[in-house]
């Protein structure tokens, strides 16, 4: 009898919520949300899905799990003594580098901005804008602009990739879309056709961080103070 109980103890301690939501990134990221079913992810742990049902509810919330775990992991990297603009660029880049190493997770953080991951985001965005001395009316607007940004642009950066690995390369599908840009009509579209060729050659990760630093910089040139009447 004694045997039998340190058998069971073992067996669950091995299958920890930890170990099912790593189970559960490896099936997200080798075969997409639809990939991921409690009978696969039974068969990955080698036990029975009522097993994992003991320490997940449900689909919904395992893979809010895994969503929180990507960011999680993403926010721990970020340096933590550095200037604030230098500590919201590298937030940004996380959040970047997370999304295009597992694109499933942007659209599921999307689904539900309370999620812990989103929530983790906003908080150490909200702190460094404070330490910058944003006025404390515009926090709310900067912090949830530059969190939209950072995650709209990382979410819609991995669905082009997972687009180009299933048709065409990155290098091919921007080819064909700048000599499309390219051969539009002068006079309707001058702005497309001028930033062609930058479209065909330019790096993702740099433009998007561009776009991070043309906020701080609309955040630093903003009056800290209401004007006087």
């Amino acid at each position: 009898m004694a045997k039998a109980k340190a058998a069971a103890e073992r067996r669950e301690d091995a299958l920890s919520h930890d170990r099912i939501v790593e189970a559960a990134i490896e099936l997200l990221d080798a075969e997409g949300e639809t990939g991921l079913t409690f009978r696969a992810l039974a068969e990955r742990l080698a036990t029975g899905a009522g097993a994992i049902y003991w320490h997940v509810a449900n689909k919904g919330e395992l893979l809010a799990a895994a969503s929180d775990a990507i960011i999680g992991r993403a926010m721990a990297g970020v340096a933590t003594h550095a200037s604030p603009q230098k500590t919201i660029r590298g937030i940004a880049l996380g959040v970047f580098d997370a999304l295009d190493a597992h694109p499933w997770a942007g659209a599921l953080l999307s689904r539900g901005p309370w999620q812990t991951g989103m929530l983790q985001v906003l908080e150490r965005i909200g702190r460094q804008l404070q330490a910058l001395g944003v006025p404390e009316r515009a926090q709310f607007t900067a912090a949830s602009t530059l969190v939209s940004y950072i995650f709209g642009e990382s979410d819609q950066n991995a669905t082009n990739g997972s687009s180009h690995s299933r048709t065409a390369s990155r290098d091919e599908f921007l080819g064909v879309l700048a000599a499309r840009w390219e051969a539009l009509d002068a006079r309707e579209f001058p702005f497309l056709r001028s930033i062609a060729p930058r479209l065909r050659h330019h790096d993702d990760r740099a433009e998007f961080l561009a776009g991070v630093d043309i906020i701080l910089a609309g955040l630093a040139a903003s009056p800290r103070k209401p004007r006087s009447h």
